[in-house]
């Protein structure tokens, strides 16, 4: 029985899929909390689509995909905060006209070029071929990234409920904002291996809605977050070995799993709460 549960953990490129998970649930996680609470659950969105042109780009001119992934990742969300600060349209609505056109030219780039596999992988994700290379990769980016939102999280908390008070407090909100903005993309750039471009979003939004719905407190927000992050990626990486599935989606179907039994205890426990609350007031 025991040999059959550490069966998985005999092969290397199991073993390269749950150093992955260490390395990419942390940053992936804690970005969400922020993304959710700031209302920027389609910035994620928008910046993961708007990747595919940039690393097609680089695949092109030779040059490592991660700096055209970076790059393209940063234009987008330059070019939709430029957008909506000079203009009358919503964030929202610029956001999603600059990452469907964007997404559209790296659709038109991807299929006019005679590409390879790794490029499907970066569409998709391909978490039992990761590499050294991709270790190393996603390991320098999420520990820059942890440690940015950990030392700033306080500032990037206040900046997000109330960015005026931010500024009047004496915040760089311009570093804040175009700081979330670069480790959102460098985020992405590195779970592309892991999860692909399209599965990235679920990583981007789940665990911290799941931890909004669970705890009420910023602090425990952010552990819940990551323990709800990395307990689900194993537990897909885990279970995808078993019954012959691709790792990513079964992560994302174990999230969507999790965050509807995390929205019903919310609901049970507000009811319940809501119940007492009248009985105290009439107790007829």
């Amino acid at each position: 029985m025991i040999e059959t549960l550490l069966f998985p953990f005999q092969f290397p490129f199991m073993q390269n899929a749950f150093w992955i998970i260490l390395l990419v649930a942390p940053p992936t996680a804690l970005l969400s909390c922020f993304l959710v609470l700031k209302g920027w659950a389609l910035m994620g969105d928008a910046v993961s689509h708007a990747v595919l042109p940039g690393v097609v780009l680089a695949w092109i001119t030779g040059i490592p995909l991660i700096i055209g992934a970076f790059a393209a990742g940063m234009s987008c969300a330059l070019l939709t905060g430029y957008l909506s600060h000079n203009s009358r349209i919503k964030q929202d609505t610029v956001m999603g006209v600059v990452f469907s056109g964007m997404f559209g030219v790296g659709i038109i780039m991807y299929t006019s070029i005679s590409t390879n596999q790794h490029l499907d992988h970066i569409l998709f994700g391909n978490m039992l071929g990761v590499g050294p290379q991709d270790l190393w990769t996603a390991g320098l980016i999420s520990v820059f990234v942890t440690a940015f939102m950990v030392l700033k999280w306080k500032d990037l908390l206040l900046h997000a409920f109330d960015p005026a008070q931010a500024q009047a407090s004496g915040l760089r909100t311009d570093f804040l904002h175009y700081g979330l903005l670069a480790v959102l993309s460098l985020t992405i750039v590195a779970t592309l291996t892991a999860t692909g471009l399209i599965l990235a979003v679920a990583l981007l939004v789940t665990p911290g809605a799941i931890a909004f719905l669970l705890v009420r407190s910023f602090g425990p927000m952010l552990i819940v977050s990551v323990a709800v992050c990395t307990l689900s990626m194993f537990a897909g990486t885990y279970l995808s070995f078993f019954i012959d599935s691709a790792p990513a989606p079964t992560i994302v179907l174990i999230l969507t799993a999790v965050f509807l039994v995390a929205f019903v205890n919310r609901l049970y426990v507000t009811r319940k709460a809501s119940r007492i609350a009248a009985r105290a007031v009439d107790p007829r």
